[in-house]
């Protein structure tokens, strides 16, 4: 792991801050750190975020408010910290939606551990994050973390939400997506549009991507279950 994964770390405390920031640099880490809570949903708005560092007792924004709206719209890693040791406490943050709990005070040395663990689960699918993904000898060009898609070499205008349509099929060639299950992997479990949605997004990427959208070479439709990527056009992630 290294600098293709950027966290974002929220703590009201200055000395906290300081100390995870220079140990998770010190892996390798791209560190971005915020000391409210309406900051770091700013930051996460305008950044590409791969995990969050969120303590509970922020200014402006409570963690618990920034995680609620953090999962409205994205299922990107969050550890919380806070000083609460109860089990009901720890119950409750996982429950609004974080992924692991850590108390303070805790070892900065456990926390890289923790940070370690949870990218490999989140992204273990996506590795390596940063690379350009070429399909059908360059035919199809795509920079999953710069949301950069080229066809023959031409810039290809997606919209946000076709390429995380696109980006979940292609890192994940051969695999069958219900419409549903398709949903909520590109755009969380909490994505207030339908299913059938989808069929629109895929209609859309094919007509931007395929040579042919009526025999398309890259998403193929499995009638009555979804949708999959081509095995057969996956090749080199340079």
């Amino acid at each position: 792991m290294s600098k293709e994964f950027r966290i974002l770390v929220v703590d009201d405390e200055k000395n906290i801050l300081d100390v995870v920031k220079a140990y998770l640099e010190k892996e390798g880490f791209d560190i971005i750190t915020a000391m409210d809570g309406e900051t770091a949903l700013n930051i996460l708005s305008k950044e590409t975020i791969h995990l969050v560092v969120l303590d509970l007792m922020l200014p402006k924004l409570t963690g618990e408010e920034v995680c609620h709206r953090i999962r409205a719209s994205s299922d990107i890693p969050i550890i919380m910290l806070t000083a609460k040791a109860d089990e009901d406490d720890k119950i409750e943050g996982i429950s609004i939606g974080a992924d692991d709990y850590l108390t303070k005070p805790f070892s900065a040395r456990e926390l890289v551990v923790r940070v370690r663990a949870l990218l490999r689960r989140a992204y273990r699918e996506h590795s390596p994050l940063a690379d350009i993904m070429s399909f059908n000898n360059g035919d199809l060009e795509v920079d999953v973390q710069k949301m950069l898609v080229k066809k023959q070499g031409q810039p290809v205008n997606l919209t946000t939400n076709e390429f995380k349509v696109l980006a979940t099929l292609l890192i994940n060639p051969g695999q069958v997506f219900s419409r549903q299950h398709l949903v909520d992997k590109a755009f969380g479990m909490d994505y207030e549009g339908f299913d059938r949605t989808m069929d629109t997004y895929i209609k859309n990427i094919r007509q931007k991507i395929e040579d042919n959208p009526k025999e398309p070479a890259y998403i193929h439709t499995i009638y009555g279950v979804g949708y999959k990527f081509s095995e057969q056009a996956a090749e080199v992630k340079q």
